[in-house]
């Protein structure tokens, strides 16, 4: 059986699909505040986007997401909050409230153009540390 302590992962990244690049381009950029690292393709049809250590890829190549339910992609924020209130004033699609949830996170959803549902959190012990 393979050793798994010594072949830790380090991070995930979510690859979200889209059926209009240059809109989910402007949305990752202008209304979540992610800068774009990378992209691919002549027109480009897939793009690497960073905020903070946060990354996402969004890919056009293979068309649309598929209809489906639950999160797409969970990004851990220190101020929930404040986060809340800068995505809510660009004009993102809050789709569930701000609010605590029973599992110990304080969080948010916003559904992109396309359908994806991103999930921002905090963890409450990290919130009444501060």
């Amino acid at each position: 059986m393979p050793d798994r302590q010594a072949n830790t992962l380090e991070r995930a990244t979510p690859v979200l699909k889209t059926g209009d690049y240059p809109r989910a381009r402007r949305f990752y950029m202008e209304t979540l505040g992610f800068t774009l690292l990378e992209e691919g393709g002549d027109p480009a049809r897939f793009g690497i986007f960073e905020r903070g250590g946060a990354v996402v890829f969004v890919d056009s190549w293979h068309g649309p997401p598929a209809a489906a339910t639950g999160w797409d992609a969970y990004f851990h924020s220190p101020d929930v909050d404040a986060l809340c209130e800068e995505l809510t004033a660009a004009g993102a699609n809050i789709t569930r409230p701000l609010e605590n949830a029973i599992y110990g996170m304080r969080e948010f959803e916003v559904t992109d153009p396309d359908g994806n549902v991103l999930c921002f959190g905090t963890d409450m012990d990290v919130i009444s540390q501060g």
